[in-house]
C-alpha cells in the first residue's frame, strides 16, 4: 500500500522547485564533473571522480524520493475562515510559562522550527492535532514534559 504524503500548497511548491533544480542543474553539473574527472585518466585513484559518481547517486536517489512524494503528496489546506480545530495548515499560538510562540502546523517534510513551521509529526505538532484554543497540552520531551496552553487557532 502506497502511503499519501500530507502537504501544505506552499510544502509542494517547494518539493517541486527542489526536483526542478535537481533535473536541470544538480544533475548536470555532477555529470560534467564525472566527465572532466574521468579525462584525468585513472578512475580507480581518482578520488574526484568517485566524489562526483556518489553525489550523482544521491541526487538521482533524490529525485526519485521527490517523484514518489510529490505523486503520493496530499495538499491539505485550511478551511476557508478557520477552524476552531487545529490541522495541517492551521496558525496556532501557544504559550508556555509567560512565553508566546506562534506556529503554522506544516506536513512532515516542512518542519522548520526557527522559521515557525512546525512538523505535524514533530512530539508538539502531533500533541496540537485535533485540538482547540483554550485548552491545555502536555508534551513528553527529552528534557522532560512540557505544558503549552493553546491561545488561538486561525
Amino acid at each position: 500500500m502506497v502511503q499519501s504524503h500530507q502537504v501544505t500548497v506552499e510544502g509542494l511548491e517547494k518539493l517541486n522547485e527542489e526536483l526542478k533544480k535537481l533535473r536541470t542543474v544538480d544533475r548536470q553539473v555532477t555529470v560534467k564533473r564525472m566527465a572532466a574527472a574521468r579525462e584525468l585518466g585513472d578512475l580507480s585513484e581518482n578520488a574526484d571522480y568517485h566524489d562526483a559518481r556518489e553525489q550523482l547517486a544521491f541526487i538521482e536517489g533524490r529525485i526519485q524520493e521527490l517523484e514518489q512524494t510529490i505523486k503520493h503528496a496530499q495538499v491539505v489546506t485550511a478551511k476557508a475562515g478557520g477552524s476552531e480545530v487545529i490541522q495541517i495548515g492551521s496558525k496556532v499560538v501557544l504559550q508556555m510559562d509567560k512565553q508566546s510562540v506562534s506556529y503554522e502546523l506544516v506536513g512532515a517534510n516542512e518542519g522548520d522550527p526557527a522559521a515557525g513551521k512546525l512538523s505535524m509529526e514533530s512530539p508538539v505538532g502531533s500533541a496540537l492535532i485535533g485540538r482547540k484554543a483554550k485548552e491545555q497540552v502536555s508534551v513528553a520531551t527529552p528534557g522532560g514534559t512540557i505544558q503549552y496552553i493553546i491561545t488561538s487557532v486561525a
